[in-house]
C-alpha cells in the first residue's frame, strides 16, 4: 500500500512539473502552435489555394492574436504561407516571454509568414512595447526573437518616428514637514 502511495505521489508530481513547463515553453513555441481563425465568413478557393475571411476575424496562434476586418491565406503545398491582414487599422499583440511586457501594433496592412515568424505591418504601422512607440509606413516584427525594424531602406522620403517615455517614478510617501518655530516670546 505505501508502495502505491509513492508511486501516485510522484506521479502528482511528474504531471504538475509537466503542466508547469508547457506553461513555460508556450511562448516559445508560438509559431508550432495551430492558427485558429474566427470570422463572420469564410471561403476556400482550391484552385489557387487561398483562403478568405471576412467579418470581425480573429486569429490566434499561441501567444499571438490578430483582430481584422478581412484575412487571406495562401497556402503552399497545404501549408499556411502567408497570411494577409486588412481593415480599418488590423492589431496584433503577443507576448514575447512570460514575465516580459506586450507587444502590440497596428496598420492598415499586415502581411505574417509563419513559417519564418515574421509579421511585416504596411501603411500607417505603429508598435507599442513598455515606454517605446514606433511609427512608420513599414515595419518588421520578428515574432521569436522580439525584434522590431522600422523604415525603408530604399526611400529617406519615409521617416520613421520613435517615442521613448521615462518610466513613471515611484512617488514616495510626504514626509512631514516641521511645525514652525514661534519666534515670539
Amino acid at each position: 500500500m505505501k508502495q502505491n502511495k509513492k508511486l501516485t505521489i510522484f506521479y502528482c508530481c511528474a504531471l504538475l512539473l509537466g503542466l508547469m513547463s508547457s506553461n513555460l515553453c508556450a511562448l516559445e513555441s508560438d509559431s508550432e502552435q495551430p492558427i485558429t481563425i474566427d470570422s463572420n465568413t469564410a471561403t476556400y478557393d482550391d484552385v489557387t489555394a487561398t483562403s478568405i475571411y471576412t467579418g470581425n476575424v480573429i486569429s490566434i496562434q499561441g501567444s499571438i492574436r490578430v483582430n481584422s476586418d478581412k484575412l487571406v491565406v495562401y497556402f503552399v503545398d497545404g501549408d499556411a504561407e502567408k497570411l494577409v491582414f486588412t481593415g480599418n487599422k488590423a492589431k496584433f499583440k503577443q507576448t514575447p516571454s512570460e514575465d516580459g511586457e506586450d507587444i502590440t501594433g497596428e496598420a492598415l496592412t499586415g502581411e505574417f509568414y509563419p513559417k519564418k515568424n515574421l509579421l511585416i505591418l504596411i501603411n500607417e504601422a505603429t508598435v507599442w512595447q513598455g515606454n517605446a512607440t514606433y511609427s512608420s509606413n513599414l515595419i518588421e516584427y520578428d515574432i521569436k526573437t522580439s525584434l522590431v525594424k522600422a523604415g525603408e531602406k530604399s526611400s529617406d522620403a519615409s521617416r520613421v518616428h520613435v517615442i521613448l517615455k521615462p518610466k513613471a517614478k515611484e512617488q514616495q510617501p510626504m514626509a512631514k514637514k516641521p511645525a514652525p518655530k514661534d519666534t515670539k516670546k
